[in-house]
């Protein structure tokens, strides 16, 4: 099975080849390094830019105006802080030329922690992106929701963040993306880069499929009856996990991976609370100003007849940093540990 970075890489070619992008660029995206994560290794129409965020930005934002279709990528999202002002205007130029100008763009940036990057290189992204509108959000937990994400965002006439949870990027996934060959051997030697000298190197690209996942669609990934576990990025994986490990106790957890964080799937969370009853809201954001506490706010201003507990949050801790030591980073975000122990809690409360 592919992993993420190889997923992001597939969807990459099928887009220069069949969706009409024209340029995919950022710091090292194009030879020989073909980025820090490898997801841009091989892609025709990759190439270097300057180490200037704000210039990656702009450029994007021009090409897109006038008629192609970029892919920019910041390399670290705790590097695109320095864009704010550039990325609300991407998002307010449709709204505000009312409908004249659309900017078909695309900016890829890897979030959050699991690569002990300390403060410059384990932020999150999500919260402060959700505060930006006219931009659709979306954040994957799989190879193949990555391959059909990044897919639709590449058709989408307006701007698109695609934020990658860089702790899942070399994470296989349990299924196939459609072209995909059966081996996974078969298709690294197809597809990576040799280590060394790759001046002669050049990719044979399995034939990919047309596949996409619909931006504002979220899935559910366990089925429960008790309570319900809405998150996405890395720690869904670890939400499933906990549901599994809970299940032997006799705790039904329904997990729903929200996959797209604007739009989101409302009608999905709401029809699972009026189910169970329960709601715990995770993910590795700051928990000041958290988009859990959006989801928290909504579920009780609309679903507080429905509730047998107060919705939860769990997500980062409220630091200016995450530490480089390992157990400095285990203890700013969540773990399955603390995950297990919320539902747990949640799950015997009584109203």
């Amino acid at each position: 099975m592919a992993n993420m970075a190889q997923a992001i890489r597939m969807a990459l070619h099928y887009a220069e080849e069949n969706l009409g992008v024209t340029d995919i660029f950022g710091e090292d995206v194009g030879a020989p390094l073909g980025g820090v994560f490898t997801c841009t290794q091989g892609l025709k129409t990759a190439w270097n830019s300057p180490l200037d965020e704000r210039g990656i930005i702009g450029a994007a934002m021009g090409l897109a105006m006038a008629g192609n279709r970029p892919v920019a990528e910041i390399q670290f999202c705790d590097y695109i802080y320095n864009t704010i002002d550039l990325l609300k205007i991407a998002g307010n130029t449709h709204w505000a030329t009312n409908g004249d100008w659309n900017l078909p763009m695309v900016v890829r940036t890897p979030v959050g922690s699991g690569i002990r990057g300390s403060m410059y290189h384990s932020h999150s992204f999500d919260a402060t992106m959700t505060h930006i509108p006219g931009w659709k959000v979306v954040m994957p937990s799989t190879p193949l929701d990555a391959y059909g994400l990044l897919i639709s965002a590449c058709q989408d006439p307006n701007p698109v963040m695609f934020l990658e949870p860089k702790a899942l990027l070399r994470v296989k996934g349990d299924e196939r993306i459609p072209g995909e060959p059966d081996d996974d051997r078969a298709l690294s030697k197809l597809i990576d880069a040799p280590l060394g000298d790759r001046s002669q190197w050049k990719p044979q690209w399995p034939t990919l499929e047309a596949f996409s996942v619909p931006i504002g669609k979220g899935k559910v990934v366990r089925e429960g009856t008790q309570l319900t576990v809405v998150s996405y990025g890395r720690t869904l994986p670890l939400c499933a996990k906990a549901a599994d490990q809970l299940k032997e106790d006799g705790i039904s957890v329904e997990v729903i991976d929200l996959r797209s964080l604007w739009p989101y799937d409302w009608e999905l969370i709401k029809a699972s609370i009026q189910k169970t009853g329960r709601v715990l809201y995770v993910n590795e954001d700051t928990e000041v100003t958290n988009f859990g506490e959006h989801l928290v706010r909504r579920t009780v201003e609309e679903l507080f007849y429905s509730l047998l507990a107060p919705p939860r949050l769990v997500a980062g801790k409220f630091v200016p940093g995450i530490g480089l030591a390992d157990a400095l980073e285990m203890a700013s975000v969540p773990q399955q540990a603390d995950i297990t122990s919320a539902i747990r809690s949640l799950a015997g409360e009584q109203p």
